[in-house]
């Protein structure tokens, strides 16, 4: 299941970064199952070791963001481990994850590259534009982070609901002894 859900973060990341596709970026969805399904500590596993893998296979900046996905896939996972993550669920968890994950790769970029270098993403425009007002350099690189996030994160969060809603439907006997297998398929 690990091995899965890191390969679910190495395809879509790579396939949203391969069609282009602004505010977008889907590399963490194996990270938040996993975490849910498995628990913080093998959900921040599974994000740790997929900036590792992309690092080494495709690009070494990836390996700099993997403390991002380690601190997601333990928020997720202990957030999933008090409440049920519905569709209400995933939508407070992609806000806060929208937050908390910018905070914490925005200084590495900063510190690691410095500031030009944080123009490598579909929210380059945005932050041109804030550099060139005047704002401060952690804001102007933040709050692009922070919008690609919403998008990002929310629908990644509400894409894994969707998967358990559809997984607990199909496979509602194992969780619920009242209902046999075939209750479900007749």
């Amino acid at each position: 299941m690990l091995v899965i859900c890191i390969a679910v973060n190495i395809i879509l990341g790579t396939l949203v970064q391969t069609l282009n596709i602004p505010l977008l970026f889907l590399d963490t969805v194996g990270t938040i199952f996993g975490s849910i399904t498995l628990g913080p500590f093998f959900g921040a596993l599974i994000g740790g070791c997929s900036n590792i893998i992309l690092g080494i296979i495709s690009n070494p900046t990836s390996i700099s963001y993997a403390f991002a996905n380690i601190a997601l896939g333990f928020i997720v996972g202990f957030v999933s481990k008090k409440r049920r993550f519905d569709y209400k669920q995933a939508c407070v968890v992609g806000l806060i994850l929208a937050v908390i994950c910018p905070l914490i790769s925005t200084p590495i970029s900063l510190y690691l590259y410095g500031y030009e270098s944080v123009y490598n993403s579909g929210s380059d425009l945005l932050l041109k534009v804030i550099s060139q007002s005047g704002k401060i350099i952690f804001s102007g690189a933040f709050i692009p982070r922070l919008v690609s996030n919403i998008f990002d994160k929310v629908l990644s969060c509400l894409f894994v609901a969707l998967i358990l809603t559809k997984l607990s439907q199909k496979y509602s006997y194992i969780f619920n002894k009242n209902i046999s297998k075939s209750d479900i398929t007749s």
